[in-house]
Order: C-alpha cells, then sequence, then structure tokens
C-alpha cells in the first residue's frame, strides 16, 4: 500500500507564494509520474501540474508561469512552488502518484489533501 501525505497549504493574501509538499510512503518500487491537483468549492478536480520521473513537465494554463512543480526521487517527495496568488487559486490541493509497488503491481494513490485559501 502507498501512501501520500501533503503539508504546506494555509491562508495566504492574494500576490503571495506558498510551498506545497508531498511525501510517498510504503512499499514502492518506482514512481513514473506525480502530480498536484486541485478541487474548488462546486467544481470538478482539476490536474495542475505533473511531473515525470525523467522530470518533464506539464501545467494547466491558468497555472503557467505562476507554478514550479519539481520532485526528489531520492526523498520520493514533489513539490508545487505556488508564486503571485490569486484568489481563484482557492481550493483543496491532492497529489497523485502512479507507479510500481514492491510486487510489481501497478499503484495510483492520492493524498488526503490540504486546503489553499487566498483572501483578496
Amino acid at each position: 500500500q502507498v501512501q501520500l501525505v501533503e503539508s504546506g497549504g494555509g491562508l495566504v493574501q492574494a500576490g503571495g507564494s506558498l510551498r506545497l509538499s508531498c511525501v510517498a510512503s510504503g512499499r514502492i518500487l518506482s514512481i513514473n509520474v506525480m502530480a498536484w491537483y486541485r478541487q474548488a468549492p462546486g467544481k470538478q478536480r482539476e490536474l495542475v501540474a505533473a511531473i515525470t520521473s525523467s522530470g518533464s513537465t506539464n501545467y494547466a494554463g491558468s497555472v503557467k508561469g505562476r507554478f514550479t512543480i519539481s520532485r526528489d526521487s531520492a526523498k520520493r517527495t514533489v513539490y508545487l512552488q505556488a508564486n503571485s496568488l490569486k484568489p481563484e487559486d482557492t481550493a483543496v490541493y491532492y497529489c497523485n502518484a502512479d507507479g510500481y509497488d514492491s510486487i510489481r503491481q501497478r499503484f495510483a494513490s492520492w493524498g488526503q489533501g490540504t486546503q489553499v485559501t487566498i483572501s483578496s
């Protein structure tokens, strides 16, 4: 079983910054893609940013140029540096990871989410 634990959320004024972290633990053989999603009240969960094991990244258009995703594979950790935050960035942010566990079974896991609130 693979667990993901996020941290770093909070209340920030518009224009401010936050750094989210997500650590994966459990019987992990390898992690392919690590990603951040978010879900605002009354809206569907959406992809914010993703990063592959080789370092390729993908961003939602609404955060491109403001958010940066990175990972430390040795620490099984993914980060999201969020700058120039806007009230519309307010959401619960979820970490997602997919890969293979120690018995070579594919897994796809979610964290419990961390609240990010941006005040205007």
